[in-house]
């Protein structure tokens, strides 16, 4: 199976860090033309987003959550995501606040790109708002972070991007419980071989 993936994607970053912790081996192919007008990226995933998954009968899958959940169905030990019940629902629960605080990060990263005069003031503040608000319902909720799941993942590599893109935000001030569990997972070794660069 081959990963479409850039170097610095938290999304991507957390489809890698399933495998890993599946121990399943993926290919992996950087897209380097994603935001170039003539990239020719749009053949592989309509969307136009990273990561994407070629599967080995030529079938891709898009979007990270449906990419984790297919890895998930592969592997022989462990699984990421429970089959059923109230801890299926609590780990994609997590999985989806993490993403939600990628939502906000990843438009604000592009946006502080654009000269400062074309810089939305109020967009900027709604992005840093629904950052603050779910980084306050994670540490409400710290104990529902337990093991390795895809919602543990996906935290990670959330507080991970914006340790990466935002030092300046000071994410662990506040949230003393939500910052020891982050210093503690992000040892794992699926955390460490999955560092973003660019």
């Amino acid at each position: 199976m081959k990963l479409y993936y850039s170097p610095a994607s938290p999304y991507v970053r957390k489809v890698y860090a399933a495998a890993i912790e599946l121990g399943i081996k993926l290919e992996l192919d950087t897209v380097a033309d994603l935001y170039a007008a003539d990239s020719q990226y749009g053949k592989v995933n309509p969307v136009h987003r990273v990561p994407s998954l070629r599967l080995d009968d030529g079938s891709m899958l898009f979007d990270s959550p449906v990419i984790c959940d297919y890895l998930d169905s592969l592997g022989k030990g462990a699984k990421l995501i429970p089959p059923s019940g109230p801890q299926r629902w609590k780990v994609l629960r997590l999985q989806a606040m993490a993403d939600g605080i990628l939502d906000a990060a990843v438009p604000r990263r592009q946006e502080t790109l654009r000269p400062p005069a074309q810089q939305s003031p109020e967009r900027l503040s709604q992005y840093q708002r629904s950052i603050r608000q779910t980084l306050d319902a994670l540490e409400k909720s710290a104990g529902e972070l337990e093991g390795v799941t895809i919602g543990t993942l996906a935290v990670g590599c959330a507080l991970g991007y914006l340790d990466f893109r935002f030092p300046g935000d000071e994410w662990r001030k506040g949230r003393a419980k939500l910052a020891a569990w982050y210093e503690s997972f992000a040892k794992r070794p699926s955390m460490t071989q999955t560092v973003p660069k660019g």
